[in-house]
């Protein structure tokens, strides 16, 4: 016999297959059904926020991101995509230092995902914070550009991404 912990797995791989698919609509609708049947799951909540996200209905994706983080039973993948889809929702909508906060949140906990800094830096620009996130897009580029132009220059796009504003040899 199954019970609703089965039940609400099957019902949201579907959703997701629909979304997937570009059924968006048909998955939107079907998620909001499984959000009234189980309010505390934080993966129903995701996907909702996602299929939101993927409608361009922002204002209405944040607070089903906000019950996903807010809950337990993300994995870290959809806990970074989760904060990814927030922060870059939040900037989205004008929030930015809301976006700001959420992305460096996300940052802190993977510094590795340069997606995360790229979304970070545009919200830093946002708040009127050109120079870190200009800073911050070079040392992506530095860290993962094979394009032999970049990796030529890559100590000096280093060097001038700690202080764009130095000039050197001023007399």
């Amino acid at each position: 016999m199954t019970g609703p912990a089965d039940d609400v797995g099957v019902l949201l791989a579907q959703a997701v297959r629909l979304r997937e698919t570009g059924h968006r609509e048909e998955a939107r609708a079907r998620l909001l059904v499984l959000r009234d049947r189980f309010p505390d799951d934080a993966q129903v909540a995701y996907q909702t926020a996602w299929v939101h996200d993927t409608l361009g209905l922002e204002a209405e994706a944040v607070p089903h991101y906000v019950d996903a983080l807010a809950g337990h039973g993300l994995g870290a993948d959809d806990r970074k995509g989760a904060l990814l889809g927030l922060g870059s929702t939040y900037r989205t909508l004008g929030r930015y230092a809301d976006a700001v906060a959420t992305l460096s949140e996300a940052t802190a906990a993977f510094p590795a995902d340069n997606a995360l800094k790229t979304f970070l830096a545009m919200a830093l620009y946002n708040v009127g914070r050109a120079h870190d996130g200009m800073r911050l897009l070079l040392t992506v580029v530095t860290e993962t550009s094979a394009d032999p132009d970049i990796v030529g220059y890559r100590s000096a796009i280093e060097h001038y991404a700690q202080d764009l504003d130095a000039v050197e040899g001023t007399a």
